[in-house]
Order: structure tokens, then sequence, then C-alpha cells
């Protein structure tokens, strides 16, 4: 027994006359509350298995509104549930303030009955709180569900916003204008990168902001070029650059931005259809230059390679479009790690986005995988530093 207990069954007792509630609207209600209740599901479905006990669906305040189930029954009706994780739940409910024991002398649980088999008195949990604070739950829940709402579209408007500033810095990039564009892809990257997956309303307004902030950014850049024609992100930038004809671009997905994150000893599949076992360590060992555009100046997981495969695709000349195709056919860790490879035979080959466009076709036919070519440029250092080595 706690004073908190003490004050809940005070209101209890403090019900107004002629007070009823459906059962099972307020069991929605305390199922949407549920986090704010510090309930899990496991003591939603013994709260279920309760009510389910009760006869009638309105729970009404000149009731007798006492189950009292065995533990074996109620176990069966909560889906199996083991009976110490069944006492362990029913304590949360009570701790929560939605039921109450009313203990008898032995501590059964169980009911007197009247001639006419009516119920005078029983033993077991009380449901009145359902009933006493039924106006409270319902409050808790639309609090919940506004807040869900807020969240979505917070999380939308930030969807929006970093598309604008994605297209943004690719037209920027096609058209080949002055700007420190390394750093600002590293500011994207960034902020998409530390919005969580269940973040709250607060850690999105803040990723939102700094969102905006380098859409202006962009936007005052693009501006400041007399030969540019800025025609804003609204119109998709018809007259700049060709979109993939996929509604949803790959590009531009949060997935294309956050990659798994694997350590360097780790194996990765690269290809599904063709399973591949390169770790990203072997990866930096054949494509040594990559290195210097990944956070930092460094790669160290496969997201840090393909943040460094965005900023170098556009500095090789190869088109969003033609990245973006890659991304489709091959993966986004093999189109990494072909842009890396691009990148360290930059000087043999003639045009970039061609060659990439080559490999495209070839992934389409499920006939390529990254690993000859990185096979090829380790024995090429190996063999230059054998060389090296003798001279």
């Amino acid at each position: 027994m706690t004073l908190a207990l003490v004050k809940r069954q005070t209101i209890v007792s403090e019900i107004k006359q002629g007070t009823s509630i459906n059962k099972w609207r307020v069991f929605r209600d305390v199922s949407e509350a549920k986090l704010s209740l510090d309930l899990k599901d496991r003591s939603l479905a013994v709260l279920d298995a309760l009510l389910s006990f009760y006869p009638d669906n309105e729970l009404k305040q000149d009731a007798q509104l006492v189950v009292f189930p065995s533990n074996a029954q109620l176990a069966l009706r909560a889906h199996g549930i083991a009976g110490a994780t069944l006492r362990r739940h029913l304590a949360l409910l009570v701790d929560a303030g939605l039921i109450v024991r009313k203990d008898s002398a032995n501590g059964k649980r169980y009911a007197h009955r009247g001639r006419g088999g009516e119920i005078e008195s029983a033993f077991g949990f009380d449901l009145a709180p359902l009933l006493a604070r039924a106006e409270e739950f319902a409050a808790i829940a639309r609090d919940v569900v506004a807040e869900r709402a807020a969240v979505r579209r917070a999380r939308e408007n930030f969807t929006i916003c970093r598309r604008d500033v994605r297209k943004l810095i690719a037209v920027a990039l096609d058209e080949g204008l002055e700007g420190d564009w390394a750093s600002i892809e590293q500011r994207y990257a960034n902020l998409v990168g530390n919005l969580p997956r269940s973040a709250s309303i607060k850690e999105i307004g803040l990723v939102l902001e700094g969102m905006r902030i380098l859409h202006a950014e962009i936007t005052r850049i693009l501006k400041s070029h007399r030969n540019f024609d800025f025609i804003g992100t609204n119109d998709a930038h018809s007259e700049h650059h060709t979109q993939s004809s996929n509604t949803e671009s790959y590009f531009e997905s949060e997935r294309t931005i956050q990659p798994s994150q694997d350590r360097a000893n780790e194996t990765v599949d690269l290809n599904a259809d063709k399973p591949q076992s390169l770790p990203l360590g072997l990866v930096l060992k054949g494509c040594t230059s990559i290195g210097a555009y990944g956070p930092g100046g460094m790669v160290g997981s496969w997201r840090d390679l393909f943040s460094a495969a965005v900023i170098v695709r556009a500095m090789l000349g190869i088109s969003l479009p033609t990245f973006e195709d890659a991304c489709h056919a091959m993966g986004r860790e093999n189109a990494a790690v072909a842009v890396a490879c691009i990148l360290e035979r930059g000087h043999f080959i003639n045009s970039a986005g061609g060659y990439l466009r080559d490999l495209t076709r070839r992934a389409q036919r499920k006939a390529f995988s990254p690993a000859p070519m990185l096979m090829a440029l380790l024995r090429s250092n190996s063999a230059g530093g054998a060389a090296h080595s003798t001279a």
C-alpha cells in the first residue's frame, strides 16, 4: 500500500452517481496512452483478459465491478502468458492505477452469491478505476494522437525541404557552379543522418530548421551567379536537370543517404543475386583515393564511403540520373565501390559517366560484380609497391 494507491482508491469512492463508460472504449484510450502510463503490450493483454471476465460492455457506477478469475483462467485468455509474467503485469496495472486489488481474508479470489444467484460481494480485481479515470485516459489519448499527427506533419515538412535541398545541390553540381559543394553535401548528409527513426517533434524541428538554413544558403549562392537562371525547387529544375522517371527518386530517399553502417572488418551483401564478401577494409586498400573525400577526410564505414561517392560522382562529371540508375541496378554499396574504382582509374577512363552507364547495363543483366575491378586495383597497387621497393 502506498499513498498513491490510497489516493486512487479515494477517487474510486467518489465516482459520480449514474456514471458509465463502454469498457472497450476506455481500453482503446488506455492503449493509446500506454507510454504515458508506463505500460507494456503484455500489460494491455492482461487488462484485455480482465475486461473479458466482466459480463457487460458498460462499466457502471452502481454495478459490481470486481472480477475474480484464477491465474490459470487469466493466463489462458492472455494468450498463454507465463505465471510469473502474469503476476508482474498485474502489479504494473495496479501501480498505474487501472485496477485495484480487493483481497479476501485468505487471499483467494471468489464471490458470494445471494439466493437468486446475484453477486453480493466479490474479491479479486476491481475495475472501478477505469470508470473513475475514463475522462483522464481519454484526454491523454487525445494528446497522444495529436502529437503523433504533429510528428507526421513535421516529418512531411522535413522530407519536402530535404528533397528541395537535394535538387538544388544537384542542379548546382550539374551546372558546374562555383561553391564549396563538398562541404554543403556533408552538411546535408549530417542533417539527414542526425534524424532518429523515432524522433520527437522537438528533434524533428531542430533538424528541419537546420535544413531550412541550408536551403536558404544554397539559394543565395545560386542567385549570386549572374548566368544562372534560378527557377526554384518547386518546378523541379526541369530546364537544368532531368530527373529519373521514378516517382520516388532513389537517390533522394533517406535510405540512399543512410546506407548500412557496417564496420571495416565486416562483410556486406553488396549484390542480392550474387552475394559478395568484400570487406570495407579491402575496398579502401584497393581504392586509396576515395578516403580523402569522406567526412573529415577519411572513410570509416559504408555510410562514409557512400557520402564520399556522392561528392566524387559530381567531381568526375557523372550526372545525377546516371548515379541514380547505378544505385537502382547494382545497389548503393556496389555503386559506391564502382565510383571509387572509377576515381582510382580516372586517368585511364575518358568518360566516367559513360563507363558507369556501361557497368549499370551489365548490372541490369546480372552480369556485374565489383570484385574483379577491385582485385585488379589491388594487384596493380601491389605491383607498384613491389616495383618501388625494388627501385
